[in-house]
């Protein structure tokens, strides 16, 4: 062999040395920052997931109302501004357990109720009162409006002496207003049941039969009658929700 053929394959080797070289540094680059972005993104992932749970939780509270059918109170807090939470259920009947049907039969002592949850720094229990009142006829001691029987009473159920203290004033505040006697009760909040799942969120869920329900009840031409539509006790405006 040739010198010249000897000298020209040993500059080959050395060039496909450098390049299997700079090839392999290359990979080594590239696993180097996979390795870093994938420890990277699990220590995000941990922060994140550390900084939810270290988020401070709403100090909600609860208050119940009843206001005859369940459906149409529930619709009215649902949209309200600082309400975290409505369900349809029942309270105050001395059975263990509350079924929408033997309520209905008026047999079980329970009230249909919805149990509202709320955090009071954006809106306060007062605040609710008042759209408790401007959607219940409170001269009505046989039920509400359409609906009769206990099952259906207007009521406030409260949760120690500030709201039963709120809830009082609020009653003679309204006796006032309207000049006549208010038969709303005023009872100890007991054990809640909520309705089945088919009775939550039911004016959005079936909104023709609730609006036909609604309209054919008679409760918006009873409630105007009541409080006209200056006179009512003024309510937290209310949000617009996503359907």
């Amino acid at each position: 062999m040739s010198t010249s053929v000897a000298m020209a394959e040993s500059v080959a080797r050395i060039k496909r040395e450098k390049i299997r070289m700079k090839r392999a540094k290359i990979m080594f680059t590239a696993l180097v920052l996979l390795a870093a972005f994938l420890g990277f993104s699990q220590v995000s992932r941990a922060l994140v997931a550390d900084a939810v749970e270290q988020k401070p939780q709403v100090a909600t509270q609860t208050a119940v109302f009843a206001g005859g059918c369940f459906w149409c109170m529930e619709a009215e807090f649902d949209q309200t501004k600082g309400v975290t939470d409505v369900l349809s259920g029942f309270m105050g009947g001395a059975a263990e357990n509350a079924k929408y049907y033997d309520v209905a039969s008026g047999e079980t002592g329970h009230v249909e109720v919805v149990e509202v949850k709320f955090d009071p720094a954006v809106v306060t229990y007062e605040d609710l009162l008042k759209i408790f009142w401007s959607n219940v006829d409170p001269t009505d001691a046989e039920g509400q409006f359409c609906d009769k029987g206990s099952q259906y009473a207007a009521g406030i159920f409260y949760f120690g002496d500030a709201q039963k203290e709120a809830a009082e004033k609020s009653l003679q505040v309204i006796e006032e207003k309207i000049g006549q006697k208010v038969v709303t009760f005023i009872r100890e909040a007991l054990v809640f049941y909520p309705a089945e799942e088919y009775h939550q969120e039911y004016y959005k869920k079936n909104k023709l039969q609730y609006t036909l329900y609604k309209k054919g009840c008679g409760r918006a031409k009873r409630l105007e009658e009541v409080w006209g539509e200056k006179d009512a006790p003024a309510a937290q405006p209310a949000e617009t929700s996503a359907e």
